[in-house]
């Protein structure tokens, strides 16, 4: 397995950000892509937001799936608050967990998991969370369930794992190949979480700053169907 940055290593949060100012837009309304309701009930309807590159890059992506497969979207941008929370009952389960490690110690485990909310890509709608279906939309088992934590999964939910069967590695290659090929990067812990543009996209690919930065934008600043992306 090759190296993995976190998302606490200071080489993220050093990546300056230069902001584009591309808005937030509707995954429903600009696309055809699938969408998947599990996030509804947490993130409300702002789990479908997306920047227009992000989005873009995805349609691309589905374009690039073998016949009969296609993405099924679970979830874009997310509030800012909503990720400190995430983030921080993370690391409160990881503090009874392991109650003698050190707080800097606590900090990266649970950056394997949820990203810092400082540098957070989903709060800058930069990242997307998907897996792939059929042609009649039935979600595919790639290994583990979309979202399972290293603790649960015995880390089965990193993209290299070497824990999981042969069929559901041949679909996180074929995920993978499709999601690279359109320009995004891999959070190498979660095999299902995909970004472009953000700070850990930048550091990945080699550019000088990312494209966005956190936003408190909600629906509002959706598009709306005649804005339609295309690949």
């Amino acid at each position: 397995m090759s190296e993995i940055i976190l998302m606490s290593d200071p080489r993220v949060a050093a990546v300056p950000v230069r902001e584009c100012g591309e808005r937030l837009i509707d995954v429903r309304e600009a696309t055809d892509l699938l969408v998947d309701s599990r996030q509804l009930p947490d993130s409300g309807p702002s789990f479908t937001l997306l920047r227009e590159g992000v989005l873009r890059r995805l349609v691309r992506a589905e374009a690039l799936l073998p016949h009969g497969l296609r993405l099924l979207f679970v979830e874009g941008y997310r509030r800012p608050a909503l990720q400190r929370r995430y983030f921080e009952e993370y690391a409160g389960q990881l503090r009874d967990l392991w109650p003698s490690r050190t707080a800097a110690e606590i900090h990266a485990a649970a950056a394997r998991y949820v990203s810092p909310p400082d540098i957070a890509p989903h709060s800058a709608g930069a990242a997307v969370d998907l897996t792939l279906a059929d042609a009649d939309g039935r979600e595919l088992d790639l290994g583990t369930r979309l979202d399972a934590d290293p603790e649960e999964s015995e880390g089965a939910c990193y993209t290299e794992a070497a824990n999981i069967g042969v069929e559901a590695r041949a679909r996180r290659e074929i995920l993978g190949a499709a999601l690279t090929g359109a320009g995004l990067v891999n959070y190498p812990t979660e095999w299902w979480h995909w970004s472009y543009g953000d700070r850990y996209w930048a550091l990945s690919s080699g550019a000088e700053s990312a494209l966005y930065g956190p936003s408190d934008e909600d629906a509002k600043g959706s598009r709306g169907p005649s804005d339609a992306v295309s690949g």
